[in-house]
């Protein structure tokens, strides 16, 4: 079994944070009842430091105990830090080259995606780029920065580098600030599904398979709610100009040209993702929260094998 959706801290990263506390305004907090610590960062986000996240043998367990076979690891998107280039670039080459060390440590049981400095993509390429030749299958990326979605012309030069590499893109949500979602954990429960639905949306309709066809897209959180809603966008296909300005096909023949992890929540939403999408476009993926979404993880291999074909060798 594989879990495609799971994140790990590499002690190393841990220590480049300490070690630049100040440059990324970062602060520790312990939680009296449990006497574990929390990590925030410049007061945007709270990353509880759990075993399994920062600890490889507890890792491990807990992949075992599942049942998973393979892992392929992500960095933490708290950690992409996209606000400063140089921050970016640092934690993401410290990130990259400790992931590397435990995919060589472990061959056959482990493998991993990058982070890059999104914000400038010139480098962003380069550390891809150099990431691969450490062995890593690819890249984990946020849905775009600020404004600019990922289909602009801002991403072009990454996006062209990924596609030569035939690199697997998993682009993952980030915090969403919508100030209706700020209560009853709906940021966690909606927002991160609706901020995956608007880039996959935006990239489906942009021609974006056409223009980079090597390049593995995987979306989070099963593509958020864009399969459900595929039918408005078959819809606007058929009515609209300004829809189908850029495709070469209907809209539902381009979201099997995708993949999509099965971090889900339940047995029926995957089954009715699977029937959109097809069998071999799902991912097993955990989120690396094994007893929330257990069932994910029970799921055809098929996906794995689409998705890893041409870019990576997984046992």
């Amino acid at each position: 079994m594989h879990d495609f959706h799971t994140h790990f801290i590499p002690s190393e990263v841990l220590e480049w944070i300490k070690d630049n506390q100040h440059r990324i305004n970062a602060r520790w907090i312990v939680n009296e009842d449990t006497n574990e610590e929390s990590l925030v960062i410049n007061e945007k986000c709270r990353i509880e430091l759990k075993k399994n996240l920062i600890n490889f043998d507890a890792f491990q367990q807990g992949q075992k105990n599942a049942g998973v076979n393979h892992s392929v690891i992500s960095p933490l998107p708290q950690l992409f830090l996209y606000d400063s280039v140089s921050i970016s670039t640092e934690i993401s080459k410290v990130y990259n080259q400790a992931l590397a060390q435990l995919v060589a440590k472990h061959p056959g049981k482990i493998s991993a995606l990058a982070t890059v400095p999104l914000a400038n993509p010139v480098k962003a390429a380069q550390v891809l780029n150099e990431a691969v030749k450490f062995g890593l299958k690819g890249a984990i990326i946020g849905t775009g920065l600020g404004k600019r979605m990922l289909t602009d012309p801002f991403f072009k030069g990454f996006f062209e580098e990924a596609n030569r590499l035939k690199a697997i893109l998993f682009i993952h949500p980030l915090t969403n600030n919508d100030p209706r979602l700020k209560r009853r954990m709906m940021p966690a429960i909606i927002g991160e599904p609706w901020d995956i639905t608007v880039c996959a949306t935006d990239i489906v309709l942009s021609g974006f398979a056409d223009k980079y066809p090597e390049v593995k897209i995987l979306f989070a959180h099963g593509g958020g709610f864009l399969p459900y809603q595929i039918g408005r966008l078959e819809k606007g296909y058929e009515q609209w100009d300004v829809v189908s300005a850029n495709l070469q096909s209907p809209p539902s023949e381009y979201l099997k040209r995708f993949w999509y992890d099965s971090v889900l929540g339940s047995k029926e939403s995957i089954e009715f993702l699977t029937k959109v999408v097809g069998e071999d476009r799902v991912v097993p993926g955990s989120d690396a929260n094994l007893s929330l979404w257990e069932s994910a993880l029970n799921i055809s291999d098929k996906g794995v094998h689409s998705l890893l074909a041409e870019s990576v060798n997984i046992q």
